[in-house]
């Protein structure tokens, strides 16, 4: 089974998926594989590799805390290659980055590098609506997948031009805040918001940003294929790496199916 099925699989499955978002070069090498091998074994479905970037706009202090301590590092590109190439021999895998970066390396020399690493996809999340077409074709020529995040404030209009140039899935924030925030999250808005992208596009849905809690996965998981947990996990992997994959066990167990799943169709 190549990469893009294995990941087209689990996103189409009835049970909604744990996927794990991880900023590559926080720790070194050695250090990273064992946290991604952990992290697999605690029920991460998914990994997303984020590509450490000094203006994160749409992360929150901790993420933009762990980039900044990977930028410090040095050889963040190299670095998350490795992490890539790892973390794709554990699941399937998709670069999580932002536009900047891509332009500067040149989409078509990034798009190659992630894909010979063994990347499913890459997601620029502030892709610009000018650089779309060019990314997509550099995307494309190499089989990578271009997830796409969605804002809820999009309208119809421009919702038709983002589908029709994502593959992989359709990325749609719980909370329209900035990564980790943690308060309460409007169910009913996201709920609407995710039948609006299953009406423009069979592509599977994917939420992430918020979902602070497993107690709060549980209740996104009904909408979406997979739930993408971030902030929770990197501050545990800054602070204290071994809690990572109890934290990981305890988003897992809130996924499994304990209510039917009609609102995902």
């Amino acid at each position: 089974m190549t990469t893009h099925d294995a990941l087209h699989t689990l996103l189409t499955q009835p049970a909604c998926s744990l996927a794990a978002f991880v900023p590559a070069g926080m720790h070194t090498a050695a250090a990273e594989h064992r946290h991604l091998d952990a992290l697999a074994r605690a029920g991460c479905a998914l990994f997303e590799i984020g590509l450490a970037h000094h203006t994160a706009v749409l992360d929150g202090p901790v993420i933009q805390s762990a980039y900044c301590r990977a930028l410090m590092r040095g050889s963040v590109l190299d670095r998350t290659l490795r992490a890539v190439e790892h973390a794709a021999g554990l699941r399937p895998t998709v670069v999580m980055t932002y536009w900047e970066p891509v332009s500067r390396h040149g989409p078509e020399h990034l798009a190659r590098l992630f894909a010979e690493a063994g990347a499913t996809g890459v997601m620029v999340v502030d892709l610009p609506t000018h650089q779309a077409a060019r990314w997509q074709a550099a995307a494309q020529s190499t089989g990578l997948r271009t997830p796409r995040l969605v804002p809820r404030h999009t309208t119809d209009t421009d919702l038709a031009h983002v589908v029709a140039g994502a593959s992989g899935w359709l990325y749609a924030p719980a909370s329209s805040a900035p990564t980790g925030y943690q308060g309460p999250l409007d169910i009913p808005a996201l709920s609407g918001f995710t039948h609006r992208l299953r009406a423009a596009s069979p592509l599977p849905v994917v939420s992430g940003v918020g979902i602070s809690t497993p107690a709060l996965a549980a209740r996104v998981a009904p909408l979406v294929d997979a739930v993408v947990i971030g902030t929770p996990i990197v501050r545990a992997l800054a602070t204290a790496p071994d809690q990572a994959p109890v934290l990981a066990a305890e988003f897992a167990q809130a996924l499994r199916p304990t209510t039917p799943t009609e609102d995902r169709v």
